[in-house]
């Protein structure tokens, strides 16, 4: 059983996706770009500058640079003002935490959420499980490349074959794959379809999660 444990926030331990949805469309939907909230899950956590341009172009869009930024600046402020009031962890993710921390384990959050949007929305005492916090403005390329897992690797001081990534998007499952990290992905958001492969394992919710990782499933 691996000792280090690395966790993904939003829809993997934060109950915040219907909300970072509901910013997203609004948020498109002023410039008259249709999206649907299944595709943002879909994309979520997909924030490198040249994927986002992919996905706009599969939908027959050419969108800039300048363009992208200031739509990432517009969710993140309408989510804020908006819908992080509403955003609550998982009742499940506190008793996981605990009990891992219990078990010894070193757990960290690796998230492509920015330091000013986890304090609106994360309670101190949940963030108080974690050894380590690498938020999205920490990295110079974001998930699905693999430098934000890459870094939290580096700041354990561990080999990448000694820790697990838990993550519920395809771009946060190939961001820890591509790192190599054994990656188990969690079915909150999305069909087990849309992440394995390149999952190691998925499971369906937070009480499988428990099992696996406190039994020494991986």
């Amino acid at each position: 059983m691996k000792d280090y444990i690395l966790f993904d926030l939003d829809g993997t331990l934060l109950n915040s996706m219907p909300y970072h949805a509901k910013s997203w469309i609004e948020t498109l939907q002023e410039f008259g770009i249709p999206f649907e909230e299944k595709e943002v899950y879909i994309h979520e956590g997909a924030l490198e500058i040249e994927v986002v341009k992919k996905i706009f172009r599969q939908k027959g869009i050419e969108v800039t640079t300048d363009f992208i930024k200031e739509l990432f600046e517009k969710q993140k402020k309408l989510f804020k003002e908006r819908y992080a009031s509403y955003v609550k962890p998982f009742p499940e993710a506190f008793p996981l935490l605990e009990d891992l921390k219990r078990e010894g384990k070193v757990l960290g959050l690796v998230t492509s959420s920015h330091e000013d949007v986890l304090k609106r929305v994360v309670p101190e005492d949940f963030l108080s499980y974690f050894d380590i916090v690498l938020t999205g403005e920490k990295t110079e390329r974001r998930k699905p490349h693999p430098e934000p897992y890459l870094r939290a690797v580096k700041v354990l001081g561990v080999s990448e074959r000694d820790v697990i990534a838990v993550e519920n998007s395809p771009a946060g499952v190939n961001s820890a794959k591509s790192a190599g990290l054994f990656c188990i992905g969690i079915t909150i958001t999305l069909e087990p379809e849309f992440l394995k492969p390149p999952a190691d394992l998925v499971v369906k919710n937070h009480l499988e999660l428990r099992k696996i990782l406190l039994n020494g499933k991986a």
